[in-house]
């Protein structure tokens, strides 16, 4: 490990100091030889003209590919509808059909576990009980709200339908279970957790950062805090030459923690600044009608799930955010949905079809429920006008999975749909086959562009996708 040397430990009280301001430290591995002791948003100015919004939806346990990928059309972009791609031909005009993407250091992984942090990072997961996990990069949406966040009182949403997973599945090749529950991910170590439960997904919408109660931060975040609600200037600029001599005597694995921990006081610090100085907002006129939900989970699944997506399309609407993620199941979900008609047993048991026809038709049924949803949230989107448009021309919507097929966990040539960015000059209503497996996170870096970030590359990206 690349520590610095023991007899020369840091002590776990040191503080980075400069100009009236003290930060402290995370534990570091440079400190194991030392034996010390150890409201609501105010609105800004209204902009003059909706912002993009991205939203990211996931899908566990793949497709049946046999009824998703229409056949080839040469030199045409046109398809017909599938039997699993019918329920979205009434909002056929917003669609582009993805095919031949991939994350390339998906490649040989195992089972479920590792494909799920990796969909929206893209990169190689690391076997692990839990103790040093590691996704090998941050999520797109989290990267993007590392640049924009601040622009709007939460920099991003995260919505689920399943609790997390504790425990390490032995079975399933010795991962731990924390991997197949979330796809958002702070850093390559620290997974965001998902709001399951709609009333307090809806509360979050109009719960202001001025509100976030400073006893439930961290010690160190709470000093951060605390500081800049009296002074203006930036705990980090403060003290940036203390931490740069401070990082030269840290060996490469401690100067990453303390980037990422420098990276997370920053983080703070945008919100705080955001909630005094409020960016523009953009202001849509008229109600949507979506009152607050009653407590609890409802007992209805397919009620859950909309009641989540219609969340969402108010957190956009609002400009509460402009950017989020829906888990529709965690990996290996044990949900029954025998609720479908001819479907008896979990989405996760009936993935294991081994090509048999009974098996097969419940576990294409179950993938086909999904799809009538995400019709429902796009039908919804489109149906807002804003602006001198829609919402939905104003959002980006990605929805997939890491499997194609859940039989054979394979990761190539990914299900992927893509809605909207009307306002962005994406050209939909066609299918967008890449000529060779092309990373998945070209299209990230694509919509990061269009959410107004100048950056080169992200994960394994090769550069943009063009989508004109």
């Amino acid at each position: 490990m690349a520590f610095i040397r023991r007899s020369n430990p840091v002590s776990r009280r040191h503080l980075l100091r400069g100009a009236g301001v003290s930060v402290g430290l995370p534990w570091l591995g440079a400190m194991a030889g030392s034996t010390s002791a150890a409201g609501r948003e105010v609105t800004g100015k209204a902009l003059d003209r909706p912002p993009m919004r991205s939203a990211f939806l996931f899908m566990p346990n793949g497709v049946n590919p046999a009824n998703w990928n229409p056949a080839a059309t040469p030199d045409s972009d046109q398809f017909d509808w599938t039997p699993m791609l019918r329920p979205l031909s009434g909002v056929g005009d917003e669609l582009i059909l993805l095919e031949n993407f991939h994350h390339p250091d998906l490649a040989g992984g195992n089972g479920h576990w590792p494909k799920v942090p990796a969909f929206l990072s893209g990169g190689h997961v690391l076997r692990t009980s839990g103790r040093d996990m590691d996704t090998g990069c941050t999520s797109i949406d989290q990267w993007m709200a590392q640049r924009i966040g601040h622009k709007t009182p939460l920099p991003t949403l995260e919505l689920g339908v399943d609790s997390a997973y504790t425990g390490v599945d032995n079975v399933g090749g010795g991962f731990t279970r924390i991997y197949g529950s979330h796809i958002a991910w702070r850093d390559r170590h620290t997974p965001v957790p998902n709001e399951i439960v709609p009333q307090l997904a809806f509360d979050r919408l109009f719960r202001g950062v001025r509100s976030t109660p400073v006893s439930g931060l961290n010690p160190n975040h709470r000093a951060v805090w605390e500081s800049m609600r009296r002074d203006e200037t930036s705990v980090l600029d403060a003290v940036r030459e203390d931490a740069r001599l401070f990082s030269k005597r840290l060996g490469r694995e401690d100067r990453g923690k303390l980037d990422e921990y420098l990276e997370s006081v920053r983080s703070v610090e945008r919100r705080i600044e955001s909630s005094r100085k409020p960016k523009a907002r953009w202001i849509n006129e008229g109600d949507l009608g979506i009152q607050r939900p009653g407590p609890g989970i409802p007992d209805s699944h397919v009620e859950h799930v909309r009641l989540m997506m219609d969340i969402m399309v108010l957190a956009f609407w609002t400009d509460t955010t402009r950017i989020a993620t829906f888990m529709m199941g965690n990996a290996q979900t044990g949900r029954n949905f025998s609720f479908i008609d001819g479907v008896k047993g979990s989405f996760h048991g009936l993935s294991h079809h081994r090509n048999e026809e009974s098996t097969l038709r419940q576990y294409e049924a179950i993938g086909t429920w999904h799809i009538e949803q995400v019709a429902y949230l796009i039908d919804r989107m489109r149906n807002l006008g804003e602006g001198d448009g829609t919402l939905l021309d104003h959002c980006m919507v990605m929805f997939g999975s890491t499997l194609r097929d859940g039989n054979k966990h394979d990761t190539e040539n990914l299900p992927l749909l893509f809605f909207g960015g009307g306002s962005a000059g994406i050209r939909r209503g066609r299918r967008l086959t890449a000529a060779q497996p092309t990373p998945l996170c070209n299209l990230f870096l694509s919509m990061a562009h269009n959410m107004g970030i100048d950056e080169q590359r992200f994960s394994t990206s090769t550069g943009p996708l063009d989508l004109a």
